[in-house]
């Protein structure tokens, strides 16, 4: 199975009814040449690529901006119209005073599978007080989080939030509580790389905000800042495949990643493997 982590439905055609509102997700997201395209040339997509699900990812940026790039409810409708290949996440805001209540609602109410996080976006420190309700109830709910980590394209978003390092002392106040460092925390790799050794419960996805194309990237990334048996004897456990899509797509990604030359087992661990231990689903 072929599990795309990082996946935000921002042109998803049926969410795209209001001009205001898509006007608002481009400004934000940072993405302005792309329309809403159909559910069925997505799953086209998805099929070309062998793609079998894909994790669906909001952002509620209520105090910060006023709104939100994708809410809730509409990865609700998402995943409904297709449960079959979407797992949705929630999105809350954490100074919005009724944040946990959000969270709760997500995860009991519209049945959403994990929680996402941009520190960056949302302006806020991973070790914040604030967010000691929200790690706590996705341990209640025993729900993964998806953080946003390391550079973003985002407008209006300070790397220095982002930091791979600001999550250790999370990693080391919840073991329990799984964490995606996502877009393996570039430029800040060594850092997330020693995250990933020293705590069980931190993963990291392959959607890196790649500069020239997604191979050259992966080969510099992958065998020359890492050492290039570094996946396979140390973190073969703790990649997830993710593409970052609409920024950047499962088509160049996916062939990026299986240049590597990655044993077919740990190829296996990475395209869903990992993803399944991530969100629960198997031991």
């Amino acid at each position: 199975m072929i599990i795309d982590v990082h996946t935000h439905p921002i042109f998803y055609k049926d969410i795209c009814e209001d001009k205001e509102e898509l006007s608002f997700r481009k400004e934000q997201f940072g993405i302005f040449k792309q329309s809403p395209y159909s559910l069925e040339s997505v799953f086209i997509e998805m099929d070309y690529m062998n793609v079998d699900k894909s994790i669906l990812l909001p952002e509620d940026i209520t105090t910060q901006q006023g709104g939100h790039i994708v809410s809730n409810e509409q990865i609700k409708t998402l995943v409904d119209l297709a449960p079959h290949r979407f797992i949705g996440f929630a999105s809350v805001d954490p100074y919005r005073g009724d944040a946990v209540d959000v969270l709760d609602y997500a995860f009991k109410e519209l049945g959403l599978m994990g929680l996402k996080l941009h520190p960056s976006k949302q302006k806020f420190y991973p070790y914040d007080e604030i967010l000691k309700p929200l790690y706590e109830k996705c341990i209640e709910y025993d729900k993964p989080i998806m953080f946003h980590a390391g550079m973003t394209w985002e407008p209006d978003a300070p790397a220095k939030y982002s930091h791979p390092l600001h999550f250790e002392e999370v990693a080391m106040a919840y073991p329990t509580l799984r964490m995606c460092l996502a877009h393996f925390g570039w430029p800040w790799i060594h850092e997330t790389i020693m995250l990933l050794l020293k705590y069980p419960n931190v993963y990291t996805d392959t959607s890196l905000l790649h500069m020239d194309n997604a191979h050259d990237f992966f080969d510099q990334v992958f065998t020359k800042n890492m050492g290039p048996l570094w996946i396979e004897r140390n973190l073969n456990d703790k990649v997830m495949f993710g593409t970052n899509s609409p920024r950047f797509k499962a088509k160049r990604m996916l062939p990026a990643l299986r240049s590597l030359n990655l044993r077919p087992k740990t190829l296996e661990k990475i395209l869903g493997g990992n993803a399944e231990r991530f969100l629960g689903w198997k031991g």
